[in-house]
């Protein structure tokens, strides 16, 4: 069976693995779960064809007293790391 792996964000810091199975289980047999402590996401891998309907239905929903974010996972960028962009486009030194 295929499966898509959803990333799950603005979760309460002490969610569990378990706790991300329980809460994509109407969704199908859930393959696989990854929480990043201390950061407030995580991926669920749900069966592929139901992955749609996990999304419309975790997405927005509140769980213990955070809205969740669903939506598909995206794949790592190459470089990883920073974030921060050093070139260009901010202001010119006029000396």
């Amino acid at each position: 069976m295929a499966t898509k792996s959803l990333y799950v964000g603005n979760l309460p810091y002490g969610v569990t693995e378990e706790d991300l199975r329980e809460l994509f289980a109407e969704f199908g047999p859930v393959e696989g779960t990854r929480v990043i402590e201390g950061k407030g996401f995580g991926f669920v891998d749900v069966p592929e064809e139901r992955a749609a309907d996990a999304i419309a239905g975790v997405n927005g929903r509140d769980y213990q007293g955070r809205a969740l974010r669903v939506d598909e996972a995206r794949p790592r960028r190459e470089g990883g790391g920073g974030g921060r962009d050093f070139g260009g486009g901010g202001r010119r030194n006029r000396w």
